[in-house]
């Protein structure tokens, strides 16, 4: 990878109305290198009050009527977003480098796959812009009926840290083709790539106003999901700043949410399942990108019949796996650092205060590994005390509990005493017990011999304090519009 300046240029400004101008905010946030503890940069520019009221400002403008995005033909707005694909097709390396360095996932392991969900998003809704079509009802009372879905205006879309990439595309794809305009809001923990995707959104053909980009933290938030004149906020991230957003949205203009937050993944395997799939998806769920990911599957259970069997296997392959722990711009790495000293420092408290508290019996695990960076080794809990914190609450990191089951109704009563419902996996060769225990699970997305994965084509979203809304899908198209009814009378 070539010599990057990451201290000036584009990745020291914002990008609004198809411009890079410099921060009127004063403040910056510094991000490191997780795998080395170094700086990177301390001049990522934090948008204030009067970035956001600029970016707003130029989002409506180029929402208006008789503007050239409102104004633009299907197939035209489907060939920006087919280009601004191959676009990020073409830089992918580069901006997998740029997630990289601040997030220090390896890229065969995760940046890959997270850059390619991107450019899968893209493509895939640019082919429904002009086939999400509207309904009509016939005129059987005198009234002709016509439902159509419209696009809300400003939309904003707040990323996590932990697949930004992934993420825009989840977001900005969808709201992009119902033909809403989308304000980018990046973590302050990985903010690089975003900087970098101003200009693939000029060379794609994005009138201005119509794809904007703020990095920022918390506050940058806060005002956008108070400002009066946003639509929408979609937000992925912790279930306390979820609760705020939704607030902050309220208390304006009861502008709508999507919130997809966190989760506590439970793996139900049964004895009869096939053992070596079931290790195998367990094992990556929890260790791709360290345990970063909302729906790891963090919990497993295991029916009393297979446990011995399994729970040798999976610490088997939890050691083998662990050594493939390092650098991750190292050949052969597919576990990398936690993403920084905050993250690394709260995991191995909680490790602690589990060893300490004696909540359950740690196998393998847990201990810092090098003498730089922020290395956690998995770690692997048996048999935890139902109360335990790391047995209940979602840790977002590399560290598994593991508790044995003997029946159907034992284990739909333990999967459900949670409040998340994000991800579930149930490991069976019965189809029939697949299906019913899968229906009992109170979860957005329920995997049967499989686990920690989602589909473009399907809704992605949890239940309880888990979000609200759906991502992916056809289900996203609607949480981007609205539905407009529009009577004719006909016997006038």
């Amino acid at each position: 990878m070539p010599s990057i300046d990451l201290q000036s240029g584009i990745y020291t400004k914002l990008f609004i109305n198809n411009e890079y101008v410099d921060c009127k905010n004063s403040t910056k946030i510094s991000v490191y290198n997780p795998a080395t503890g170094e700086l990177v940069s301390d001049k990522v520019p934090l948008a204030g009050e009067e970035d956001v009221e600029q970016a707003v400002k130029a989002g409506n403008a180029a929402f208006l009527a008789n503007s050239p995005w409102r104004t633009m033909k299907n197939a035209q707005r489907r060939d920006i977003l087919l280009k601004f694909a191959d676009l990020l097709d073409r830089d992918r390396e580069h901006l997998a480098y740029l997630t990289r360095i601040t997030l220090g996932a390896p890229y065969k392991a995760f940046g890959s796959g997270e850059i390619g969900t991107a450019i899968e998003n893209f493509r895939y809704y640019a082919g429904w812009i002009d086939k999400f079509a509207g309904e009509s009802f016939p005129a059987d009372d005198g009234f002709y009926k016509v439902v159509r879905y419209e696009p809300l205006g400003v939309v904003v879309g707040i990323i996590p840290w932990n697949g930004p990439l992934a993420s825009t595309g989840l977001k900005a794809a969808p709201a992009l083709a119902t033909g809403n305009v989308f304000i980018l809001k990046t973590s302050e923990k990985a903010p690089l790539m975003a900087c970098a995707l101003g200009k693939l959104i000029i060379e794609a053909g994005f009138p201005p106003g119509v794809f904007q980009i703020l990095s920022g933290d918390g506050s940058t938030g806060a005002i956008l999901a108070s400002h009066m004149k946003v639509a929408k906020i979609s937000f992925t991230g912790s279930i306390p700043t979820g609760k705020i957003v939704q607030k902050l949205a309220a208390q304006s203009n009861l502008k709508r949410v999507t919130l997809e937050l966190g989760g506590k993944s439970p793996a139900v395997v049964f004895d009869d399942a096939n053992l070596e799939n079931a290790v195998s998806w367990c094992v990556n769920a929890i260790t791709t990108n360290s345990g970063q990911i909302c729906f790891a599957s963090s919990r497993v259970y295991v029916q009393e019949g297979l446990y011995d069997r399994f729970l040798e296997a999976y610490v088997h392959s939890m050691r083998e796996k662990s050594k493939e722990l390092g650098n991750p711009e190292e050949e052969g790495t597919s576990i990398g650092p936690v993403v920084d000293k905050a993250q690394y420092d709260r995991i191995l408290g909680i490790l602690e205060t589990a060893l300490l508290e004696k909540q359950g019996t740690l196998l393998t695990g847990g201990k810092k590994v090098n003498s730089k960076g922020y290395y956690i080794e998995p770690a692997i809990f048996a048999d935890t005390r139902p109360d335990a914190n790391i047995y209940k609450e979602e840790i977002f990191g590399p560290v598994v509990v593991i508790n044995r089951f003997s029946s159907e109704e034992e284990i739909i009563e333990k999967c459900n005493d949670s409040r998340y419902g994000l991800m579930a996996g149930v490991f069976t060769q019965d189809i029939n017990r697949a299906l019913r225990v899968s229906s009992a699970i109170d979860s957005g997305v329920v995997g049967v011999n499989c686990m920690s994965t989602i589909n473009i084509q399907c809704p992605f979203g949890g239940t309880k304090e888990s979000g609200i809304g759906r991502e992916q899908g056809s289900h996203a198209l609607r949480c981007y519009t609205e539905a407009k009814t529009v009577l004719i009378n006909l016997t006038y």
